[in-house]
């Protein structure tokens, strides 16, 4: 059946109270902490590098994140503010736009120019491992969230060691510790509550969404008390859902497997910096440190070598109580509409010297196992460890938490990215992770996976509508389906139902990966 793909854009008329500048001339816009000018182009405001806290630097590494200090005078938010301190990552699909600093708490918005009512709003959250990405990539612009009627905001939050820091002499009674990073993704949140209606949206309306590891911090603000009431739909692009690739250490005490408690991982750091012991003196010769001293070469490519110098999340009782996957078993997430789904060449890690190895965990369900893998006597083992990991790690997981929301009565859509823009094609096995952002964003002509633009075609850029037309419906209404689009139906407790993006368009069915699935969960209770 073939329908046709139309997105639903929406214009408006009239600009907020708080603005003081004309639409055509450059905006003016009072938020909590002073007066900001932005820019003004085709019909859109933009305003770049907002602070939403203090820099973190010196006695504030590894704080909290502070209130802004108000300003006189209007300050200019022309600029993307630098991105948070890091290795850059070769290859990087969204590579940065500015010098990553220690002072990188920084916010853009993206607004309709006029509009008649206030606007549902939309908060993006980069991936990067937790320890790569930031905000300014040309993929991540909003310019087409604009367009279509909802405020976008992009904001960035510390990575690596600077994110994620659990010394001892950091614990204090009532002082949230170790998971700065998410400290400031509610952070922006809270500004976005308080600011929003500045620049025409309805803080009461909002859509969290993030990939990879962005997509995991929606799980963790979905599953954290301290983020409750700051979003009200919430969108995970290959985020997972299980304890799999990043299990959040415990704070203070050894985890499963003999790992090291995220305190010990802190002290190992300190030790391998030369600087000993766990007090106050310690923590001020570690807050002494070089930027480029703390990151240590940590990146994408290095972080699991580092897994015993370098925590990642953590459980710290407050912040993070409990587990994604435990939050969603118990039925203690946030009770709102979600989206949820990975990518068909996804990420996964699970590696086996053998096939019989690497079948080994599925018991008794070897053989169907095997078959449902495609996994022949001669088959390279590497090929088939790639097709079970990327359900172990992404594929799964989706279905599990959306499952698992729909039997809280909360609204789910699955979905599965299979497209390749044609120009990678005859390369590409599936869809690799992270390769649906542009077609979210409808930025394809700032994407790697779409050539840099050089190689368009109609149907990549359908292929972009489509999808991006399904976001900013969710965002409007918590239903993605809109005129022109396939219906995209409803997970149900036990279902199997999807959206598949292929190259034939948006297709609703069952799950052809099911007994996959099926596999893979057994082995994941």
């Amino acid at each position: 059946m073939k329908t046709t793909m139309l997105a639903i854009w929406i214009a408006a008329a009239m600009p907020v109270a708080a603005v003081t500048a004309r639409p055509a001339s450059a905006p003016v816009v009072r938020i909590a902490s002073g007066k900001i000018r932005g820019a003004s182009r085709q019909g859109e405001w933009i305003f770049k590098g907002i602070p939403f806290a203090r820099p973190p630097i010196g006695r504030l590494r590894w704080q909290p994140p502070r209130a802004v200090k108000p300003w006189t005078g209007v300050r200019s938010a022309l600029r993307y503010g630098h991105d948070c301190m890091q290795k850059l990552f070769p290859g990087d699909a969204a590579p940065l736009r500015t010098r990553p600093s220690e002072d990188c708490l920084y916010l853009n918005v993206w607004a309709p120019a006029r509009h008649a009512h206030p606007l549902p709003v939309m908060v993006w959250i980069y991936g990067g491992g937790f320890v790569n990405g930031g905000s300014s990539p040309a993929p991540y612009s909003g310019a087409a969230f604009a367009r279509d009627g909802v405020v976008f905001v992009s904001f960035n939050y510390r990575v690596g060691r600077f994110g994620f820091f659990a010394f001892p002499a950091l614990v204090r009674p009532g002082v949230l510790v170790g998971n700065y990073a998410l400290m400031d993704q509610i952070a922006a949140l809270k500004w976005v509550r308080r600011n929003i209606t500045a620049f025409g949206g309805d803080p009461g309306v909002v859509t969290i969404f993030g990939e990879s590891a962005g997509g995991a911090s929606v799980l963790d603000l979905l599953s954290s008390p301290l983020a409750r009431g700051l979003f009200a739909r919430a969108i995970v692009e290959s985020g997972g859902g299980r304890n799999g690739i990043l299990p959040p250490a415990p704070l203070d005490h050894p985890g499963p497997h003999g790992r090291p408690s995220a305190e010990e991982d802190a002290v190992m750091f300190a030790q391998m910096m030369g600087i000993h012991g766990q007090g106050k003196r310690a923590l001020a010769a570690l807050r002494r440190l070089p930027a480029s001293a703390i990151v240590h070469g940590l990146n994408m490519a290095s972080m699991f070598p580092q897994r015993t110098i370098y925590s990642g999340p953590m459980v710290d009782g407050k912040l993070i109580v409990r587990s994604a996957e435990t939050t969603f078993k118990q039925a203690k997430e946030a009770p709102v509409p979600i989206i949820i789904g990975a990518n068909s060449a996804d990420l996964g890690f699970t590696a086996a010297p053998t096939l019989a190895a690497l079948f080994a965990p599925f018991g008794a369900q070897q053989t169907a196992a095997r078959a449902a893998f495609g996994a022949g006597p001669n088959s390279r083992v590497q090929v088939v460890a790639q097709r079970i990991g990327k359900v172990k790690d992404m594929i799964e997981p989706a279905r599990f938490i959306a499952r698992r929301a729909a039997a809280q009565g909360q609204p789910a859509y699955v979905y599965r990215f299979s497209y390749v823009a044609a120009a990678v094609r005859a390369k590409l096995s599936g869809a690799p992770h992270s390769s649906e952002i542009p077609y979210v964003f409808d930025t394809l002509k700032h994407s790697m996976w779409a050539a840099y633009g050089r190689h368009l075609t109609a149907q990549d850029e359908a292929t972009a509508r489509a999808m991006h037309a399904y976001w900013i419906n969710f965002a409007k209404t918590g239903n993605p389906n809109g005129r022109g689009l396939p219906h995209w139906r409803r997970m149900t407790p036990q279902g199997n139902q999807l959206l598949n993006f292929t190259t034939a368009g948006p297709k609703p069915e069952t799950d052809p990966w099911q007994k996959r699935l099926d596999l893979v969960e057994q082995i994941q209770n």
